[in-house]
């Protein structure tokens, strides 16, 4: 019920962050569905604030249930063009893998998760993912679960490896961008109903950032990596990821396709400790770390609570 109340509020949130003045404080209060209500610092009924500079901020008591599913979705809704982000995510068994060795992930996080990716997807401007999640799940990558926009879906193969046949080229669900090497492709073309764009760069992590900047262009200032493990991980090991959310299922797959996997540090002392807070789905619990923010009291794990 908490979610279904205040899915609409984050909605509205999400539409509002393009066309609100940046330079100054706001409280809103819920005016119907999706609709926000201008009001005074000190109404009681405000349930959002922005904050300059900063963004979206609930005001709503701790012991409201609507106070928790806000905490987590509305640093996504305060991105703008201005302060734009990009978020990962991976679901992943409790000991690191996100499939089996045959690619079996159907699914490891349980339906809880299933609908945050799709809130994820709705909250967002374009998804992003690699050529070994659409080969492997054959993905549609739409906001099937919850009410909400679907995304611009985005295919990022450098190494032109898919063939036309799989969803995201054939099913006219919403719009797909296939993006390659700019290397041999020529003008107009498409991958089935996909528009093709393509990046220039000597290595992937160029590549990475080129794809960033292309969606830039296009207008996406919030930019969702939702898969899979070898896409994240480069995102991540770029520093081109502001959030990250890990959903950790309890289910012990024993050896396959690993989750993140990064440079690592010879020291313990050295690894990245970012902000967090962590959050119940299910039987899944989410880390949602916050990458822009190094944090000491990381280390100390706040209360987890429960997103339904």
């Amino acid at each position: 019920m908490a979610a279904e109340e205040a899915w609409p509020l984050l909605l509205g949130a999400r539409e509002m962050a393009a066309h609100i003045d940046d330079d100054h404080d706001w409280w809103f209060a819920t005016d119907g569905p999706q609709a926000l209500r201008h009001v005074e610092a000190d109404d009681a009924t405000a349930v959002i604030r922005w904050r300059a500079g900063i963004g979206w901020e609930s005001t709503l008591p701790d012991t409201d249930p609507r106070a928790e599913f806000m905490r987590l979705y509305l640093p996504i809704c305060s991105a703008m063009p201005e302060r734009p982000l990009v978020i990962g995510h991976l679901g992943q068994s409790v000991d690191g893998f996100i499939a089996t060795h045959s690619g079996d992930s159907q699914f490891v996080t349980g339906h809880e998760n299933i609908v945050h990716l799709h809130r994820l997807r709705a909250l967002c401007d374009a998804v992003v993912v690699g050529p070994g999640t659409v080969a492997a799940d054959n993905p549609q990558l739409t906001t099937r679960h919850v009410p909400g926009p679907n995304p611009l879906r985005v295919v990022f193969d450098m190494r032109r490896r898919l063939t036309v046949d799989r969803k995201l080229f054939t099913d006219e669900a919403a719009p797909t961008l296939y993006v390659t090497s700019s290397a041999g492709l020529a003008a107009g073309a498409t991958m089935g109903r996909a528009e093709c764009a393509g990046v220039d760069g000597a290595d992937p992590a160029e590549w990475r950032a080129a794809l960033i900047a292309l969606l830039r262009d296009r207008g996406c200032a919030r930019i969702f990596i939702e898969g899979g493990g070898v896409t994240v991980s480069g995102f991540l090991g770029d520093g081109l990821l502001d959030r990250l959310h890990v959903a950790i299922a309890p289910v012990l797959i024993g050896d396959g396709r690993p989750a993140i996997r990064l440079a690592a540090p010879s020291r313990l002392r050295d690894c990245a400790r970012p902000a967090y807070q962590a959050y119940r789905m299910g039987g899944d619990v989410l880390f949602d770390f916050d990458l822009r923010e190094q944090s000491a009291a990381a280390t100390a794990p706040p209360g987890i609570g429960r997103i339904l």
